[in-house]
């Protein structure tokens, strides 16, 4: 099965720097295959029969040991990223809106490690946030800003909804499905 493990804070304001070259060589040799990661922020695309939390936890380690990090990691198949694309909430010119006065990208996707507790569900949902908007849909959230996902009270909120969780903006999204693709 093709699977895409996101890595949260990975070589971001200087701090847990790991080349991905390396972080390759180092998931190649604990036997995983076809191991290709996608720019420095953390996006591992890899081929393994392990479940998602088995990959989470040992990825996690090889990153422990061959580091010296502690690195959550988010693991998503090749089908749910699919239905991340195909099941978007905002339409189209709702983005478009967003765009005209975001600085730099407006539409992400932040993968929880679970799916929310109900109860901060309800908490969140009580919350203002402007014109930025949300929608959950099991284990990720979708987020759009109109201005910047940067100092956000809406994305500091979403990252309380789970144990664990990382954001990527809606081009990294579309380009490991891209890259999920060409391992077939």
């Amino acid at each position: 099965m093709i699977y895409i493990a996101l890595l949260r804070g990975i070589n971001v304001g200087g701090r847990n720097k790991i080349k991905m070259a390396d972080l390759r060589g180092a998931l190649e040799i604990a036997g995983f295959q076809k191991v290709r990661t996608y720019i420095q922020s953390g996006n591992i695309l890899l081929e393994s029969e392990e479940t998602e939390h088995e990959l989470e936890g040992q990825i996690e380690h090889i990153i422990d040991e061959q580091f010296g990090l502690t690195v959550h990691v988010v693991v998503r198949d090749k089908s749910e990223l699919e239905t991340i694309i195909r099941n978007c909430p905002f339409r189209k010119d709702e983005i478009a809106r967003a765009r005209e006065t975001a600085v730099g990208e407006c539409l992400y996707v932040t993968m929880l490690s679970t799916a929310p507790d109900p109860e901060k569900v309800r908490l969140q949902s009580e919350s203002d946030f402007g014109m930025d908007r949300y929608q959950i849909a099991g284990r990720n959230v979708y987020l759009l800003f109109h201005h910047s996902i940067r100092n956000s009270k809406l994305a500091l909120r979403v990252e309380k909804l789970s144990p664990y969780c990382t954001t990527r903006n809606w081009k990294t999204i579309d380009k490991l499905f891209v890259l999920a693709n060409q391992f077939e």
